[in-house]
């Protein structure tokens, strides 16, 4: 099976040897998206304005990909602070309509860059 790399060109930059998403068949797995901007910044400094950053960072990888939202079926929300889960699942219903997807939220001791969210997903393009 062929794999295919796709990255935003408005995209954050990987902060390590990883691919921003890779096609497989008729699915795309797109990696841990956090709050950067193109140049590797930090974006928001709240959970809430952290998990929207990380969101569109996806939204846009998953463009490249020629994929919208709507082609997500799992995804994986993990947080520093599971007191951050009502403040980001707010943000995280702004991007997603029913049929929601699948999705995990879990706890993690720490995230990249000590940020609150990193969102990965699995997306159907068949």
């Amino acid at each position: 099976m062929e794999k295919q790399v796709f990255a935003s060109p408005d995209g954050a930059p990987a902060v390590g040897p990883y691919s921003p998403a890779v096609g497989a068949g008729d699915f795309v797995f797109v990696s841990g998206h956090i709050p950067l901007d193109k140049d590797g910044k930090i974006v928001g400094y709240t959970p809430k304005d952290q998990a929207r950053k990380a969101l569109e960072n996806l939204r846009g990888t998953l463009e490249a990909a020629g994929l919208t939202l709507g082609h997500v079926i799992k995804t994986t929300i993990f947080l520093k602070d599971m007191d951050e889960f009502a403040a980001v699942n707010e943000v995280y219903g702004e991007f997603f309509d029913e049929p929601y997807p699948a999705r995990s939220t879990v706890e993690v001791a720490r995230l990249p860059k000590d940020l609150h969210v990193e969102i990965e997903a699995v997306a159907y393009r068949g």
